[in-house]
């Protein structure tokens, strides 16, 4: 279960959002996001944007990179920062979902509340997976994207395995209006 929920917004959503983000940055007909080359720049266009690369004893073994969303910084392990700048595929989609957490909750202000209830929320009212989400369509852009196999896709966004199976099946799904 979710400790917050947001408002909810669809995948179509979220496409749409990490294409003007794209496109904001003049990426709208590039492949690969340089997320990490980003980093050093966002605080010109975002100016409460932070980010700052800790040792890895900072975070729980278990955390990879976090975001303050009162202050907007995103804290990134060492190791993590390290991989992501030698083309990580999982590493540099750890910080595009930071960045998404960032851009969902301090940027655009999706409204977020407590599940004080516990209640079993939807997947589009959960911030994890909006972050998830738009981490994925940002690194791996549809309309570029929808006539690669899930091979084609790894190599030429840079994700991991799993990120371009998952998105190939997204992009798969979305070409058929679902």
């Amino acid at each position: 279960m979710a400790d917050y929920i947001v408002e909810a917004k669809s995948r179509k959503d979220l496409r749409n959002l990490a294409h003007n983000i794209r496109k904001l940055f003049g990426l709208e007909n590039e492949l690969y996001f340089p997320i990490v080359k980003l980093l050093d720049v966002l605080h010109l266009i975002f100016p409460d944007f932070n980010y700052e690369i800790v040792p890895d004893s900072e975070l729980p073994e278990e955390v990879h990179a976090d975001t303050d969303i009162r202050t907007g910084n995103i804290r990134i392990k060492e190791s993590v920062y390290e991989r992501a700048c030698n083309g990580e595929g999982r590493d540099r989609m750890t910080i595009t979902h930071e960045f998404a957490h960032y851009i969902t909750l301090c940027f655009c202000g999706f409204q977020l509340q407590r599940n004080f209830n516990n209640v079993v929320i939807p997947s589009y009212k959960d911030p994890e997976w909006q972050a998830k989400c738009l981490a994925g369509e940002l690194m791996v852009p549809f309309d570029l994207a929808k006539d690669m196999s899930a091979e084609q896709i790894m190599v030429e966004c840079g994700v991991s395995p799993d990120a371009a199976r998952y998105q190939y099946k997204k992009i798969q799904e979305g070409r058929w209006g679902l």
